[in-house]
């Protein structure tokens, strides 16, 4: 029972008063070992592939259908790879692979290890408003992101593998799907993700270090893009399962 409970078995919306993406290219070969044998990485000019960290202040998430009124308030951080999955019918999806998962509250922490396979954990959040920057920041986490708000004509990062924001954009998240993947039965969960007038808009990262990609130990990972999106209504579809192969 507790692990169909873990299969996403409904559909829950939330309101993204804001969502941080960034996305960091690295050489595929760095990423390969980090996914189950059921995904592909999905790559960019058959060299880069991305890990990403996205950010997300989310307003009354409940299951879809609720009153807003028994929804709650989170801020949920997710540690994700682009990847690419062939379904049974043959259709290659798009989505992402979830490597670490965190939130503010002990309450998401509960709710999203029972009813999801992304093992959160609780940690502490500081978002630090100053005249030009904005920070976000955790001590037991040990992460920290330092944001312009005041330039409008934004470039890409340095090193990004991307010629323009339209290139850039591809890799922006979220991705139509998530997936996961059940080593022992073979079967891969399926969650899908439904917004709309989800337009990206590219921010300046200043800084930024996040302990959980360090550990990784990465090859040479670079900033290959960062983008912010407010005020959006989403949800996820109930989980869909199927035996890979």
């Amino acid at each position: 029972m507790l692990q169909f409970l873990k299969n996403h078995p409904f559909a829950v919306e939330a309101y993204f008063e804001s969502s941080l993406v960034l996305t960091f290219a690295v050489p595929k070969e760095a990423l390969q070992n980090l996914i189950p044998e059921c995904l592909e990485l999905d790559t960019f000019q058959d060299k880069w592939a991305f890990v990403a960290v996205a950010m997300v202040q989310t307003k009354d998430l409940r299951p879809k259908g609720f009153p807003k009124f028994m929804g709650n308030d989170f801020f949920l951080i997710g540690y994700r790879v682009f990847v690419r999955y062939t379904n049974k019918a043959g259709k290659r999806l798009r989505g992402l692979y979830i490597l670490k998962s965190e939130t503010d509250k002990k309450k998401m922490e509960l709710m999203g290890n029972l009813f999801t396979q992304y093992n959160y954990t609780t940690t502490d959040i500081t978002q630090i408003e100053h005249q030009n920057t904005k920070e976000i920041v955790s001590l037991n986490s040990k992460f920290k992101i330092t944001l312009d708000k005041t330039e409008e004509e934004i470039a890409l990062p340095p090193q990004s593998p991307f010629e323009d924001w339209k290139e850039a954009r591809r890799y922006a998240g979220p991705l139509p799907f998530t997936f996961t993947y059940n080593n022992e039965t073979k079967e891969v969960l399926i969650i899908e993700g439904v917004r709309q007038n989800w337009t990206p808009n590219p921010v300046k990262v200043l800084d930024y270090h996040f302990d959980f990609l360090s550990s990784l130990q990465l090859e040479s990972p670079v900033l290959a893009n960062a983008f912010i999106i407010k005020n959006i209504p989403y949800y996820w579809k109930k989980g869909k399962k199927e035996v890979w192969k």
